[in-house]
């Protein structure tokens, strides 16, 4: 056979590949050990060189609630709206929320933090936001616990429905993820949306039923209200744990708005992701 004879090669023709195709489960747990080590550096990063390590985790949400309890609870009399000790209603909505708000931040900030990485090796981007996501996880076990501990102060009995709680933590967790892969491609992209962030993180809080019950809010404007997908999770936190009256209307319209935001913040940060080591 003469070399005019030998077959042609064949011609590979490499496409760009779609956003959600992007996003592989099987690549996902072929790096899963990756994984747990981002989730193990930001753990130990956290607590490094600090006098009280893991003591903030707990101290964080209860000198919040104190700082609540005095100025919201006596001074502005929202605790005339609550059943039960207003401290302890309060913790629990700082409960959730302070997992949200720090995960939302550490994501945010995760990927120029490690653009030593991004920029030489190559490994799913998304990794390095879901750490700083997940590792929040140790912090808010750390703070349930002591939530324990202040209910049998209160002699608060945890109702049935408290099995359902994890359920709500991964609305919860949803949530921040969706918020916190947006914010971190949009920083990555502009680095002024990092101050957007802690604004709206700011602002996000007082939108949503930390300091007062889901009540004070008018009927009628509950189901737009719960467009905001952590007044669903906090709602169905309070319920589950304190035995607060059930909103499934406001459950049910967070669930499909934080479903909603995860969606978003995936689907942007894998379009920008191609274009992070470039620009990072």
């Amino acid at each position: 056979m003469t070399v005019r004879d030998a077959p042609l090669p064949r011609r590979l023709r490499i496409v760009p590949p779609r956003s959600w195709q992007m996003l592989s489960p099987a690549e996902l747990w072929q790096y899963r050990e990756l994984l747990f080590f981002f989730v193990w550096r930001d753990v130990k990063v956290r607590y490094k060189q600090t006098v009280l390590g893991a003591a903030w985790a707990v101290l964080q949400p209860l000198a919040t609630t104190a700082l609540f309890t005095v100025f919201f609870g006596r001074l502005a009399g929202l605790s005339r709206h609550v059943d039960g000790p207003y401290a302890l209603h309060v913790y629990v909505g700082l409960l959730p929320w302070t997992f949200f708000a720090n995960a939302v931040t550490l994501a945010g900030n995760s990927l120029v933090g490690s653009s030593h990485l991004i920029s030489k090796v190559y490994f799913p981007r998304v990794l390095v936001p879901a750490a700083a996501i997940v590792g929040g996880l140790v912090d808010f076990a750390i703070a349930f616990a002591f939530l324990l501990v202040l209910m049998g102060v209160y002699g608060a009995v945890p109702p049935i429905q408290a099995l359902l709680f994890p359920l709500f933590l991964l609305g919860t967790l949803g949530a921040a993820a969706g918020a916190g892969l947006l914010f971190a491609a949009l920083i990555v992209e502009y680095r002024d949306f990092r101050y957007v962030m802690a604004f709206a993180t700011q602002l996000w809080m007082f939108a949503t039923p930390v300091l007062y019950p889901l009540s004070i809010v008018p009927a009628k404007w509950q189901t737009i209200y719960a467009i905001n997908p952590m007044v669903g999770m906090i709602a169905g936190f309070r319920w589950s744990l304190l035995g607060t009256p059930f909103a499934p209307t406001v459950l049910l319209v967070s669930t499909i708005s934080a479903a909603a935001l995860l969606a978003v913040g995936l689907r942007y940060f894998l379009q920008v992701e191609r274009r992070f080591a470039d620009i990072i």
